[in-house]
């Protein structure tokens, strides 16, 4: 049991720079997950139907976090261990991608729940803001 718990403690320890990431990503899943049940419940009596909570769905929430979570770490253990003299930063690249796709479900979410129309806005700014980025790079690539 020594062995286990020793084991378990050494490995959160080589893993304590990378908390703040997973922090952030679990934040941004929980907001995601909470305004999403309240969207779902909104929808339903929307449409006359009966709502009731699927545990189906929170598990998919957990299998997501978990994979973020392996994600986050995978990347992290390549900028520090395999390319330790790049800076490539892929850990918060990917943590930037998960917390983007969360807000992303956030805006919509909330632009159900609320009907107003500051949350479209928002989506339809983001979208904007992101296809011009990502034109830019694509332009900056091909040169």
């Amino acid at each position: 049991m020594k062995t286990i718990s020793g084991g378990t403690a050494s490995l959160l320890a080589l893993l304590s720079p990378v908390r703040p990431l997973v922090v952030c990503a679990l934040l941004f899943m929980v907001l995601d997950f909470v305004t999403g049940v309240a969207a779902d419940r909104k929808r339903c009596r929307t449409q006359g139907r009966h709502w009731a909570f699927e545990s189906r769905k929170a598990w998919k929430t957990l299998y997501k976090l978990t994979f973020a979570t392996t994600g986050i770490v995978m990347t992290w253990t390549i900028d520090r261990y395999v390319f330790p003299f790049a800076t490539l930063n892929l850990a918060n690249l990917f943590t930037g991608f998960v917390c983007g796709v969360e807000l992303w479900s956030y805006l919509e979410n909330a632009a159900e729940i609320s009907e107003h129309p500051l949350f479209r806005w928002l989506q339809q700014y983001m979208k904007r803001k992101i296809d011009n980025q990502l034109n830019d790079s694509t332009d900056d690539l091909r040169k």
